[in-house]
């Protein structure tokens, strides 16, 4: 027999989504016949499944410890090891969520099995202050609400606890959050401007295309930019280049959004291979050793927002952009 009393990161969820969370090489059909025949209960009685989880609640299976410990496998997050080299630059903190400015070249979740990705380094983080322990990790995973490019320095954010991560999804998918990168584009833009379009994503070539008008399997976008500052550079070799500093809001918040969108109206961001001007990124990693877009999430700002969350209502989080841009922008601009 086991027994297990719902924390608070396991608390608000069904029963038979923890169920599967704590046997998770159990089949389901396994865990609702276990809960039929009230080998698994819920405070001393007979469940379903469909039960939400109360803090304090307890829940004993009375399986054999060798059953248990056929199902109670481990994933990779339970068997990760705390690393030491872990680096956050934590611009906020509070007991459901992080605010992280992501470097460049670090992934915001993992895309292979042995990548070491943002999740990670806020596991270590976690585990090392002692916020959360391997076995509390049987039930609840920290992870990140949004998402950044590899290459896409700025603001994520992490949560910390069930409830951190559920609210913070909701805020971001009904846009309660404004979200505000920094870039530098090649072209003159003169005028704030809101821009719309299709987006189609080819994810075999992890590239996308956009197209003024709905075709299948598009997506809609919609792009807000205001022009900072210009300026007119010329190198020795006689190259000479309009260059804007963009203030970009995302209105939706689609892959390669920001990108995409600035190249299909000939404003592509200056060291974006993918989607950008060979010629200008050739010139700015010669000169600044420059081998990506120049694209930082800088300001996220919350709403009036209702919820367990609502203290957050008004606030505003700047990431500092890294040394690179911040030195491309300063010979460009001042």
């Amino acid at each position: 027999m086991k027994e297990f009393l719902v924390q608070e990161n396991e608390a608000g969820q069904r029963l038979d989504k923890l169920l599967l969370k704590i046997l998770n090489k159990a089949p389901k059909s396994f865990i609702y016949k276990m809960l039929r025949k009230k080998n698994i209960v819920l405070n001393g009685k007979k469940a379903i499944g469909s039960e939400k989880l109360e803090i304090d609640d307890e829940i004993k299976l009375f399986l054999s410890d060798e059953t248990i410990n056929k199902f109670m496998g481990h994933d990779d997050t339970t068997d990760v090891e705390l690393r030491k080299d872990f680096d956050l630059d934590i611009i906020y903190e509070d007991s459901h969520i992080l605010v992280i400015n992501k470097p460049l070249g670090l992934l915001s979740q993992k895309a292979d099995k042995d990548d070491i990705s943002m999740v990670e380094h806020v596991i270590s983080y976690m585990l090392s202050n002692k916020l959360i322990t391997k076995e509390q990790m049987i039930s609840f995973k920290p992870s990140i609400c949004n998402r950044l490019d590899r290459n896409t320095s700025g603001i994520l954010i992490a949560g910390k606890s069930l409830l951190g991560l559920q609210e913070m999804a909701k805020l971001l998918k009904d846009r309660s959050l404004g979200k505000y990168y920094l870039t530098i584009v090649k072209g003159r833009i003169l005028d704030k401007r809101t821009i719309e379009g299709y987006l189609n994503k080819d994810d075999s070539k992890n590239l996308v295309s956009i197209s003024n008008s709905e075709t299948p399997n598009s997506a809609y976008i919609c792009t807000e930019y205001e022009p900072i500052k210009h300026s007119v550079i010329k190198n020795d070799n006689g190259i000479k280049g309009d260059y804007t500093l963009l203030k970009v809001k995302l209105i939706t918040g689609r892959s390669h959004q920001i990108r995409g969108h600035l190249a299909s109206i000939g404003h592509p961001i200056i060291g974006d291979y993918k989607y950008g001007e060979q010629k200008t990124n050739h010139y700015f990693k010669s000169n600044y050793g420059l081998s990506h877009q120049l694209l930082h999430s800088y300001s996220m700002e919350f709403s009036e927002i209702g919820g367990d969350l609502s203290y957050l209502s008004g606030k505003e989080f700047v990431a500092k952009p890294p040394e690179i841009f911040e030195d491309i922008k300063k010979d460009l601009f001042e």
